[in-house]
């Protein structure tokens, strides 16, 4: 499909799903080099819109590792609501652990830094950050995005985990709103 509608609004293929498989092997070697001699690394995905890139990125990883999931939001239909509510917390420790987070879009950096903020005070070796995709326009934050599949234009994106409220997830491509 070149043209899917959700709702109310229409988007076009922009990123195919052949091109995000090569993006996520390319990550995954990247980390597989550089977190090789890290003792059980924890990966923390961010749901919702990371399951699908996380699932098909851990297989790729060749080292013992563990994972766990938190939840955050902070969209409402294609605008950032500006805040962040945490919905799901982490119950592993991690304080001497290198933890590696797995998102699936950094844009404004709202929900990351809250998210890097509340695992700081729990006292982690190191905090990574891996995105599948990066909004470098959109960006306001200051942490160093350590991982990046693909840098896109600000604009809305659905699909492969994504989606307009509530719709378009299950897409293996990503598409652009028209």
């Amino acid at each position: 499909m070149n043209r899917v509608k959700l709702w109310d609004k229409e988007f076009e293929i922009s990123y195919p799903a052949s091109e995000i498989r090569k993006d996520i092997e390319a990550m995954a070697v990247a980390i597989n080099q550089d977190m090789k001699n890290e003792d059980k690394p924890l990966f923390i995905s961010v749901l919702n819109g990371s399951f699908i890139f996380t699932a098909d990125f851990i297989r790729l990883i060749e080292f013992p590792c563990e994972i766990s999931f938190v939840k955050l939001a902070s969209y409402e239909g294609t605008q950032t609501t500006g805040s962040v509510n945490q919905l799901i917390g982490l119950t592993e420790n991690i304080k001497g652990r290198t933890v590696v987070i797995l998102e699936d879009i950094v844009d404004t950096g709202i929900t990351l830094g809250k998210l890097v903020n509340t695992l700081s005070a729990q006292n982690p070796k190191a905090i990574k950050i891996a995105t599948l995709l990066y909004k470098p326009q959109s960006y306001k934050g200051n942490l160093k995005i350590d991982y990046i599949g693909k840098s896109i234009p600000n604009d809305f994106i659905v699909g492969y985990g994504l989606d307009y409220d509530g719709l378009g997830r299950n897409l293996a491509d990503i598409y652009t709103l028209a």
